[in-house]
């Protein structure tokens, strides 16, 4: 992620903080908190509407002037008690500061346009009062940035705008002036607020209330009491209120809420339950294994909350940008307003009306607003989807993938072996008693090939017998007596150096091995009676989210530790590049030797704990893990779905939302190109300025917020843009 360590410290404060909609805010409020004493860094984010303060080594800051400095910049601190209210309940227009404003200034428009008609003797002094009374909050917020040595504002250009037309006798424009900048000040403030709803809405997939288990039976309580260790009650229809562990019960969860996951999943007791999914046909007992300030959804909100307020790289440039564009601006408007009447003819209010005119169109709002606002609808959008993306240098660079790595184990395949093939080779008893009597003798054994041989017995149905004398023989499987026989279950090349096995069954053995398939062979005495193969297959969708990498232009390539023979075997069926036997080391070097060659950005896809080097080495790490703490704290995106088509969605996302960035700045600078053009030349006047400024930055708003409507087909994935 892109913040700096100090602002991962745990001292760091965050405020929530009303009123902030857009980047030239952010600058305002970190220009001023900036010089506070006490505080080293503060990082202000207008798509979260939070300040975050990292007080300096020595000293603290004062609560009081942090507070006091905002109000005079315009903004109001949220009380700790309303912030979940504020977040999730945000106040209708109209009764917010901006709204006010609004009916304010509009009332005042109109009933000035009123008087002068009904009483042509008053002149400009209804328009006069009109400008006055709207600017009063405008001005207000122009000096208390002043104050802070920061004196390029929106405000301060409006301010200085608005009283040049007062002076120069354009009354009626300068009240039209006030009214349309705080309808764009208003719709600012409403996108913004939908930004933060499409992330805050999170918090309503996990219920309010939970039934809680305990020694006086059930009852009712708040879910934000639960801790660790208690036992709740779900019904059929409940939505899960924590992060849990199933005590008791078999029910089916519809996890889509969490992980965009369209198919329900069966869950069973000691099975793992998310917060906000929902329990669809039976009654669960689950142990709370996280508070509701650290379950799932909480994470992820804070996680989509941080990469928010984290800029991309294209932010810092339009930052940047707007941070000497805005002088610049100044500049060439006072030129504008001296340089005509010294020059030429033109007189002193045409020169000063035009300047004035330029100085409103110039307004960086569009521009600066771009940016961040798609970046967020990006962000917001994959978090809706259970693709995590920490931060908007992470989303742009996921949109470069030319090559991405690939762990076979969990990753690529289900990462637990299943029983592929079962031989009769005696041809007395059939495929069933070999599973039958294999998996007796594998009940007590944890091993994962003993699993699979135990869970295709139970598939099948088959009643398991009694087993005694069970033992390992080291290297060289297990022996037991089964129903008065001595059976054993061997690797079969112990079998194939003694040539215990005819011509047929040494083919077949060599045909599975070759297919990357873990064999056992089920002896009596030294007579082999049968053999089972197991192996970990590929996921449903591996195939279906290659292709869709494929048709975005983008190399897969396998890197596992298993044996190369597997890892060729898996790599072939899936019609990809394999490399196998690879430590952790291996790994990272394939990744660095390929940028070496040219062939990056390259992305790393893998389970975030034994893949971590190779995870750290590429351009972007991408974590498979189904809500874990590793998915969401160790790489740099993570699938909650834990579906291989994820990742050609994180990447077409990507893609999308830097298309919608592209578009957005077309739009900003185009527009502002051209009305500065007018502007100057006098064919457009300051209120059409006004309104090119404010429609500007409605339109760049309206299509980032496209993006929370993003809907990805794997099947029609393509490498053009789109």
């Amino acid at each position: 992620m892109e913040h700096s360590p100090a602002m991962q410290a745990s001292s760091a404060l965050t405020l929530r903080v009303e009123g902030m909609d857009c980047g030239g805010c952010e600058r305002k409020v970190e220009s001023a908190l900036g010089r506070l004493e006490g505080i080293e860094q503060v990082q202000a984010s207008s798509v979260t509407g939070s300040v975050k303060i990292v007080p300096a080594s020595q000293g603290s800051p004062n609560h009081e002037t942090i507070e006091r400095t905002l109000d005079e910049l315009g903004y109001r601190v949220v009380p700790g008690d309303q912030r979940h209210q504020a977040s999730d309940s945000p106040a209708p227009w109209w009764q917010t500061a901006k709204g006010r404003l609004v009916l304010v200034t509009g009332g005042l428009l109109a009933l000035a346009f009123i008087l002068r008609m009904t009483f042509p003797a008053l002149g400009n002094w209804p328009f006069v009062a009109a400008t006055v009374v709207g600017l009063v909050p405008i001005i207000k917020g122009a000096w208390g940035a002043l104050k802070m040595r920061n004196p390029f504002t929106i405000e301060m250009l409006m301010s200085i705008a608005a009283l040049g037309a007062l002076a120069i006798d354009a009354a009626a424009e300068a009240a039209v002036v006030v009214f349309l900048f705080a309808v764009g000040e208003l719709l600012e403030g409403v996108a913004a607020s939908r930004a933060r709803r499409s992330i805050s809405a999170l918090a309503d997939l996990a219920p309010s209330t939970a039934r809680l288990i305990d020694e006086q039976g059930t009852r009712e309580v708040s879910a934000s009491s639960l801790t660790p260790g208690q036992r709740v009650m779900i019904r059929p229809g409940d939505r899960v209120p924590c992060d849990g562990r199933i005590l008791a019960g078999t029910s089916e969860l519809d996890e889509s809420p969490v992980n965009g996951e369209s198919v329900p999943r069966t869950r069973s007791v000691d099975d793992e339950v998310l917060a906000g999914t929902v329990n669809l046909n039976a009654a669960l007992e689950v142990e709370v294994t996280r508070g509701a300030e650290d379950n799932t959804i909480a994470r992820v909100i804070r996680l989509v909350e941080e990469a928010q307020a984290a800029k991309a790289p294209v932010a810092r440039f339009i930052d940047r940008f707007a941070y000497y564009y805005m002088p610049a601006v100044v500049g060439l408007a006072l030129l504008m307003a001296v340089v005509p009447p010294l020059a030429s003819s033109m007189a002193w209010s045409e020169s000063i009306y035009r300047a004035l005119a330029l100085l409103l169109i110039a307004c960086p709002c569009a521009l600066v607003i771009s940016t961040p606002a798609a970046i967020a609808a990006g962000l917001s959008a994959g978090a809706r989807r259970g693709l995590l993306i920490k931060g908007g240098a992470v989303l742009e660079q996921l949109g470069k993938l030319r090559l991405v790595a690939l762990d076979k184990t969990g990753t690529l395949t289900v990462g637990a072996p299943r029983v592929t093939d079962v031989a009769d080779w005696t041809g007395e008893h059939g495929e069933h008693e070999v599973l039958r009597l294999a998996a007796a003798m594998e009940q007590d054994s944890s091993h994962p090939i003993a699993r699979a041989i135990l869970e295709h017995a139970q598939q099948q149905g088959l009643t398991l017998p009694r087993v005694s004398e069970s033992r390992a023989v080291a290297g060289r499987g297990i022996a037991a007596r089964v129903e008065g026989r001595e059976l054993g279950l061997v690797p079969p090349h112990h079998l194939l150096d003694r040539g215990l096995l005819d011509d047929r069954q040494s083919e077949q053995v060599n045909a599975l091995e070759e297919a990357g398939k873990s064999l056992a062979v089920l002896m009596e005495g030294e007579r082999p009676l049968g053999l089972i193969a197991v192996r970990d297959e590929p996921r449903a969708d591996a195939r279906e989210g290659l292709a869709a990498l494929s048709r975005l232009g983008v190399q897969a390539v396998m890197l596992s530790g298993d044996n190369v023979r597997t890892a060729r075997a898996i790599g072939d069926s899936l019609g990809i590049e394999a490399h196998g036997k690879l430590m952790p080391e291996d790994k990272a070097r394939h990744i660095r030797d390929w940028q070496a060659a040219g062939r990056g950005p390259i992305g790393k896809v893998g389970d975030g704990i034994n893949d971590a080097p190779a995870l750290a080495s590429a351009d972007v790490g991408i974590a498979m893990g189904g809500g874990t703490d590793v998915a969401l704290e160790t790489a740099d995106a993570a699938l909650l779905k834990n579906r291989v088509t994820g990742i050609a969605e994180l990447i077409d996302l990507s893609r999308a939302t830097l298309n919608n960035v592209k578009t957005n700045v077309a739009l900003a600078l185009g527009l502002k190109a051209i009305f500065l053009a007018t502007t100057a030349l006098g064919f457009t006047g300051m209120w059409i300025a006004v309104m090119a400024d404010t429609g500007a930055t409605v339109l760049v708003t309206l299509n980032a917020m496209r993006l929370l409507g993003y809907r990805f087909s794997p099947n029609n994935a393509s490498s053009s843009s789109r």
